[in-house]
């Protein structure tokens, strides 16, 4: 079982904490348990929260000692956590606990070091402060999320949940991670960045919704679509097209192609026994050599890892080994 803990403060964000419990710690009939949420905080008892009431936190910081992820979902104010928070977030992290920020929880990670030397994210509106107050962290405002394997951080809340869904994938595959996501009624990865959702200079001006689009083109991933073919379908130029897309989903069309191709790619080696050739095939990649380099390329890992990794996963919680196999 993967334990995680949520580190909380007063006053708590309670839809940041929220996002990593709908995630990891609910039970759904029909799949497996295989997370153990909980949450933690400096000084148990009752935590005052943004939404005007308390909420009871028995745990203190001795729960990052046995967890295998910490989420730190928020942190408000974005001042210096306590020296024994400070310690407990290094310790869980030199231990090799996998530690995690949503939204302003990226201050608490960088105040600890944690994000010195890397890339990281936040919010949009607190970006420029992140990275005024951390020059050695190089932060990303455009991103819904960063992760580096040990330690990740999310842009807002909404970008918290993408992220918890991105680790759960990491965890126990496409089909696992796309269960939760139809009982939370929402997509099992979202596109673009988040710049797409901050203030605009000027109003976009988006015209007509996509989504008949996106399902005439995921009907034919076997095809040989193209971005010509697309836009001609849609009866407007390559150009147009790529601003409607980037205006709605912010990607391109060529790279939301590629990750429902990526996609559907990992649900059929989790799912049946096809040959990588089969697979490729399926899925409009043309050949198992042309898949294994753009599974590496997106993913980190090949077809052959990956459904090592989560064809007929048992119970208990790992992660795909990176570019093996």
């Amino acid at each position: 079982m993967h334990r995680v803990a949520a580190l909380v403060r007063p006053p708590q964000s309670t839809f940041e904490v929220a996002c990593a419990a709908q995630v990891f710690g609910i039970e759904r009939p029909g799949l497996p348990t295989r997370y153990a949420f909980g949450v933690c905080t400096e000084h148990p008892g009752p935590i005052t929260t943004r939404a005007g009431y308390d909420m009871l936190v028995t745990d203190g910081l001795d729960a990052l000692d046995r967890a295998d992820t910490v989420v730190v979902p928020g942190w408000v104010p974005t001042d210096e956590p306590s020296p024994a928070v400070v310690q407990a977030l290094r310790r869980a992290h030199s231990r090799g606990a996998r530690v995690v920020s949503i939204c302003s929880g990226a201050f608490a990670l960088a105040h600890a070091g944690l994000l010195d030397g890397r890339t990281a994210t936040t919010h949009w509106a607190l970006a420029d402060e992140l990275a005024a107050r951390f020059p050695r962290v190089q932060v990303d405002p455009d991103v819904l999320y960063v992760d580096h394997g040990d330690v990740a951080t999310s842009a807002g809340a909404g970008a918290g949940i993408d992220l918890c869904m991105h680790l759960v994938r990491g965890d126990q595959g496409a089909q696992y991670a796309a269960h939760i996501a139809r009982t939370m009624v929402m997509p099992p990865h979202r596109e673009g960045g988040q710049l797409q959702y901050s203030a605009p200079p000027h109003p976009a001006q988006i015209d007509g919704t996509l989504a008949p689009l996106l399902e005439w083109v995921t009907e034919r991933l076997s095809e040989p679509v193209t971005i010509e073919s697309i836009a001609a379908h849609a009866g407007v130029s390559a150009r147009t097209l790529t601003r409607r897309f980037i205006d709605q989903l912010g990607t391109s069309p060529g790279q939301w192609l590629l990750s429902q191709r990526i996609a559907t790619a990992q649900d059929l080696l989790e799912s049946s026994d096809l040959p990588l050739d089969a697979v490729a095939r399926r899925v409009g990649l043309s050949s198992a050599t042309n898949l294994r380099r753009r599974f590496l390329n997106t993913l980190g890992t090949t077809p052959g890892a990956y459904r090592r990794a989560f064809r007929a996963k048992p119970a208990s919680s790992s992660r795909p080994p990176a570019k093996s196999g």
